[in-house]
């Protein structure tokens, strides 16, 4: 029936239409601090049954297999990808990484809900608070870390103890504990951009603990967790979803040609 072919290879276009907006949002954040890549997954649609499987075809047998056609397909779904990105080595003293599970808790200014993140990269503000670097907002960090003023050396422990050197004094003294949060489905968080995410009820709450219990990762000082986008990847992915649009618009055109025979039939 090739007016159904028009509809089956439309749903195929857009689904691949779909994908082509995850792969790109994928390579335009390859250098996002702390970015998870998406993956597009698909799901077949309803079938037309023609002739169910186990029915009997009227010759006093069974039939072993049905007669069912497909309608085309959907995206499913949009899963996050989590895998640790690569380290990359800054140097600054308030850069944090976080080398395995966890998220670091911000503090939004206007909501004052929490919000999360993976991208570490920190300062302080006039307060002498850690905060997350942004032009924008400036949320600080949950447990608030205050660094005090004329401070000489600053010290990020794996285990996120805050050590810091103050002048005339030979050892350094503790001013926080940071922490991190998990979630049972990461994948359940909602993306809000500029690196955060939010709890959902498909996340579940946060479970927040010292870096290195309970499954967390541990923390490292003066370094960066890149994107985990693998360009090359995402290239191959690129092309074959190119040509799976180009295939399913062939069927249209081929759809399109058939219908115009039959209507042509009638002149004849």
């Amino acid at each position: 029936m090739s007016v159904q072919t028009l509809y089956t290879a439309a749903t195929g276009m857009q689904a691949m239409e779909t994908k082509l907006d995850v792969i790109a949002n994928n390579l335009a954040n390859v250098n996002t601090t702390g970015f998870k890549k998406g993956r597009a997954n698909f799901e077949d649609l309803f079938y037309r049954h023609e002739r169910m499987p186990g029915a009997n075809p009227g010759n006093g047998g069974q039939a072993a297999t049905g007669k069912s056609i497909g309608l085309g397909t959907r995206v499913s779904s949009i899963q996050t990808n989590f895998q640790q990105g690569a380290f990359e080595q800054t140097g600054n003293s308030y850069d944090v990484a976080i080398q395995g599970p966890g998220f670091f808790q911000v503090q939004d200014a206007s909501s004052g809900s929490y919000l999360y993140t993976r991208s570490g990269n920190f300062s302080i503000n006039a307060n002498g608070e850690l905060v997350l670097g942004s032009a924008t907002a400036g949320r600080v960090l949950q447990p608030q870390i205050t660094i005090p003023p004329n401070v000489l050396n600053v010290s990020i422990q794996a285990d996120g103890n805050v050590l810091v050197q103050l002048p005339g004094q030979d050892q350094a003294t503790s001013v926080g504990q940071l922490q991190l949060s998990s979630f049972l489905n990461s994948e359940g968080l909602l993306k809000l951009g500029e690196n955060l995410y939010q709890a959902t009820a498909a996340s579940g709450n946060a479970t927040t603990a010292n870096p290195g219990t309970t499954g967390l990762g541990v923390l490292q000082q003066g370094a960066l967790e890149a994107s985990n986008v693998e360009p090359v990847q995402e290239l191959i992915d690129l092309i074959t979803t190119q040509r799976s649009f180009e295939l399913n618009s062939q069927a249209v055109q081929a759809g399109d040609q058939v219908l115009q025979q039959i209507t042509n039939l009638r002149r004849f």
